[in-house]
């Protein structure tokens, strides 16, 4: 369960890899388009996803391309409401890298408005919704839009900014009812504008910015990264061509926001690479989710692993099965729920991927295997990390060393002309992620910040955010594994672990904070611990919370956790301490405090 383990099963073997293969060879010419796209994809070549649009809709304009709770618009109507909304930015004076920020739920509007935004050259800049005040216009100063799309729902979020004192205030677009003084209507001007194709969309470059991406802020204020045609294409030649590898028959179902790339780039780019149709939902439900995509009629959906966790949470139901998904895509299904999840819901094809908004290369399960992110044909490595310093290791030589096969070491990608690292627009904030004289002089790696387990073949498994990881008595411990731990523990719903600093000691203890759905019962629950964790990755404090904090993407947020820490002081949540390593937990008292601060503990 440390980070080092290497979990039985979980080594990419050649029987595998060759199993993989044969099963899928019916689907062999679309994994041979999506092979076939990457190698020919270039940074000057005259592709975008605004002509794919155009090109689907010519081949296919009365193929469904999209639906959304009972209305259904063909690709014909999709690429004309993309093209109106083009026309009614370029009569505000909107070109060519020009910024405009989409403020709206999710809903249809998005995707035609962020379609006919990139049909210019402009750049979307999708915002989170959910945003409010200062969080809200760091973002818009990160991306500095020239004009705005606000829907009438996010009017809340919209006053939070413009109360604030801001340098310059954007043109407002506004989707609704009555327009706020200084805003003007959308409908109307939409209603006016043309419908037809734009000659600039067939003049654009694969390697203009297309979108900013804001990473989620787990760690702190979000970060705008760059998204462009050439890495969008990519995505949907490898993720969704080389792994989902949907026909023009099938129905992705997506309810995850689209200002996140599983949503923007993966489930839009699959549908758009194979003529297929996307069916969108405003959120997801655990409760409704199966009966929506029943309704949709969805052959597929894109995932991100916490959504996973929730429906395997659900109560059984005799409608399981009761559906026609045979594939899914997404990122973060953990290993310790992917065989039941699977074989629960009768999934023929998990198409995990590993990915970030700002990472240059990803990785896809083409192969069909479990408990992996895939593999990569592009070039990248796993390096030794040093906890202590969580930075990479460098040899006496001064370069890094590459991990054997089953180790768990730091995800670097190389960075290269075919391979370019766009960044984010904090220049700063780039070059901080950048290696330099990685193994030669000269040469220039991506750090992802993830710590994953090289299986072999080129598959990774992540293990680890960089961080997240913590070093406790010598030992590394991934937050992840000991996560993984808690499932099946009669009574824990959700389980957040992270490392904490201790007086007198060196590294960071184990911490849980814990979701129950009964009473805790602290020998109970040290002794289910001990018999999954060795002694040193069993938490050492236990925090109980009502209900955890997440992003919309349902990551958990572990920034104020670290800090608030076991302080009292800090914390209005039951505490509980292992005051020895055989013992359970109980209670956090002062005395236990006071002999912590005096260096006296030594669980």
């Amino acid at each position: 369960m440390a980070a080092n383990s290497d979990p039985a099963g979980d080594r990419v073997t050649l029987r595998a890899l060759v199993r993989g293969a044969i099963a899928g060879a019916g689907t062999t010419p679309r994994l041979a388009k999506g092979l076939w796209n990457l190698a020919t994809l270039r940074p000057t070549s005259k592709k975008s996803i605004g002509l794919l649009l155009q090109q689907q809709a010519a081949k296919t304009p009365e193929a469904v391309a999209l639906v959304f709770e009972g209305q259904a618009w063909t690709y014909a109507e999709l690429n004309a409401w993309a093209n109106r909304f083009a026309q009614v930015l370029q009569q505000r004076g909107i070109g060519a890298g020009d910024t405009v920020g989409i403020l709206v739920e999710n809903r249809p509007l998005v995707l035609a408005a962020a379609l006919g935004t990139v049909k210019l050259g402009a750049v979307a800049a999708m915002l989170n919704h959910q945003q409010r005040g200062e969080v809200l216009a760091h973002s818009l100063s990160l991306t500095g839009p020239k004009l705005m799309l606000v829907g009438e729902e996010c009017a809340a979020a919209w006053k939070s900014v413009t109360a604030l004192k801001q340098p310059a205030k954007p043109a407002v677009l506004w989707d609704g009812e009555k327009a706020p003084r200084g805003a003007d209507l959308l409908a109307p001007l939409m209603t006016e504008a043309p419908a037809d194709n734009l000659r600039v969309t067939a003049t654009l470059t694969a390697s203009s910015t297309c979108f900013y991406i804001f990473t989620s802020g787990t760690t702190g204020l979000p970060k705008a990264s760059k998204m462009t045609h050439y890495r969008w294409l990519r995505g949907m030649a490898g993720l969704g061509q080389m792994g989902l590898r949907l026909t023009a028959d099938d129905r992705l179902y997506c309810c995850l926001p689209l200002y996140h790339n599983n949503a923007l780039t993966v489930s839009l780019g699959a549908v758009l690479g194979s003529g297929a149709s996307l069916a969108l939902a405003r959120k997801f439900s655990a409760t409704r989710f199966w009966d929506d995509v029943r309704k949709a009629d969805a052959t597929a959906f894109c995932y991100i692993g916490e959504l996973c966790r929730y429906l395997v949470n659900q109560p059984p139901s005799v409608k399981d099965r009761q559906h026609r998904v045979r594939a899914i895509i997404g990122n973060g299904l953990r290993p310790e729920i992917w065989d039941a999840f699977q074989s629960r819901f009768g999934i023929a094809n998990v198409s995990e991927f590993y990915g970030a908004s700002e990472s240059n290369l990803a990785f896809v399960n083409g192969f069909n295997l479990q408990r992996t992110a895939g593999f990569c044909p592009m070039p990248f490595s796993v390096v030794r990390f040093d906890h202590d310093g969580e930075q990479p290791q460098r040899g006496d030589d001064g370069y890094l060393e590459e991990v054997k096969a089953g180790e768990v070491g730091l995800l670097i990608t190389e960075v290269t002309e075919r391979t370019p690292f766009d960044g984010y627009t904090d220049p700063k904030a780039t070059e901080a992620k950048l290696l330099r004289d990685v193994f030669v002089r000269g040469d220039c790696w991506f750090n992802t910040g993830d710590l994953v387990r090289d299986q072999g073949y080129r598959h990774i498994q992540f293990v680890d955010r960089v961080g997240d990881t913590f070093r406790w008595k010598g030992e590394n411990v991934a937050t992840t594994e000991v996560e993984a731990a808690f499932a099946g523990i009669d009574g824990v719903e959700q389980a957040v672990v992270y490392g904490v600093a201790v007086p007198h000691a060196e590294g960071r203890a184990g911490m849980a904070a814990l979701t129950l759905s009964g009473e805790f019962d602290g020998g109970a629950l040290a002794d289910a611990l001990g018999r999954k964790l060795p002694a040193y990755a069993v938490p050492a404090f236990i925090r109980i919370k009502a209900e955890q904090d997440t992003t919309a993407t349902f990551k958990y947020r572990k920034v104020d956790l670290k800090r608030e820490g076991f302080d009292p002081a800090q914390v209005n949540d039951p505490l509980y301490v292992r005051w020895s390593a055989k013992g359970p937990f109980e209670p956090l008292t002062t005395e236990h405090l006071n002999a912590i601060n005096g260096g006296q503990w030594r669980a």
